[in-house]
């Protein structure tokens, strides 16, 4: 086994894309005494770790679940504060993903995020384009439903218009017109906080990826737990239908 800056992994087989449900941040604050936005900004230092520690590793892709479309539906005052926290947030970490060669992008119906929040995610975006290393994806107003129906709406638009022919869809089409269209399908999905299901998050991307959940919550989701969890995919044996003979 050879260390990765004092890490055991095997370099070989390093995930190339890790896809991240980040769960528990108010279960955590009311474990705490605190309120749920204690939680929430407890996540985001969580955020910051994590991101460091794949980047080091050398992990291409690190998608979180950071808002999904059903969030909108929470109370207004913490769906407000959450959007504060984004917009906080993207401002004071940009410097700290230029440094560290981090590339972001987003996911999902962003044109539902507020102008400012908008605004501020476009400009790191742009700002932190050319950089090289870790390719951050943050996941906001997204479901997998909703993006499957854009898409089916975007495919039928092009068959009337005359731009996609029926008979030639197959499933490299239909993954051409997701919001991922650039962004290979995730190797490990890590979900923390002790929930078993998927959320409405990458159905499609997510068919052959290896599901890793633990009851660890966001907050309390160290380097150490995350280097376990890419340790337990590396045990893994990914067959994607052959045999193991196959595969070997």
């Amino acid at each position: 086994m050879t260390k990765i800056a004092n890490i055991d992994l095997d370099p070989t087989r390093i995930p190339r894309h890790v896809a991240i449900i980040m769960d528990g941040n108010g279960r955590w604050a009311k474990r705490h005494g605190l309120a749920r936005m204690f939680g929430h900004k407890q996540g985001v230092t969580t955020v910051h770790q994590i991101t460091e520690t794949a980047a080091e590793i050398g992990i291409e892709y690190l998608t979180l679940y950071a808002f999904s479309t059903e969030n909108w539906n929470r109370p207004k005052e913490e769906v407000d504060a959450l959007m504060s926290l984004l917009v906080d947030t993207i401002a004071k970490e940009t410097p700290t993903l230029m440094k560290n060669n981090v590339r972001l992008q987003t996911i999902g119906d962003t044109d539902r995020l507020p102008e400012l929040a908008r605004q501020r995610f476009e400009e790191c975006i742009a700002q932190t384009a050319d950089n090289t290393g870790l390719n951050l994806v943050l996941a906001l107003s997204y479901s997998s439903r909703w993006e499957l129906t854009h898409a089916m709406r975007e495919m039928a638009h092009d068959i009337q218009a005359g731009q996609l022919r029926q008979e030639c869809i197959d499933e490299e089409t239909i993954s051409a017109y997701l919001t991922t269209r650039n962004i290979p399908d995730p190797d490990l999905l890590i979900r923390t906080s002790g929930e078993l299901r998927i959320s409405n998050f990458l159905l499609w991307q997510l068919a052959y990826a290896e599901l890793y959940f633990t009851d660890c919550l966001w907050p309390d989701f160290t380097k150490e737990e995350f280097i376990a969890a890419l340790q337990d995919y590396q045990h893994r044996e990914r067959r994607f239908g052959k045999t193991s003979e196959q595969v070997q």
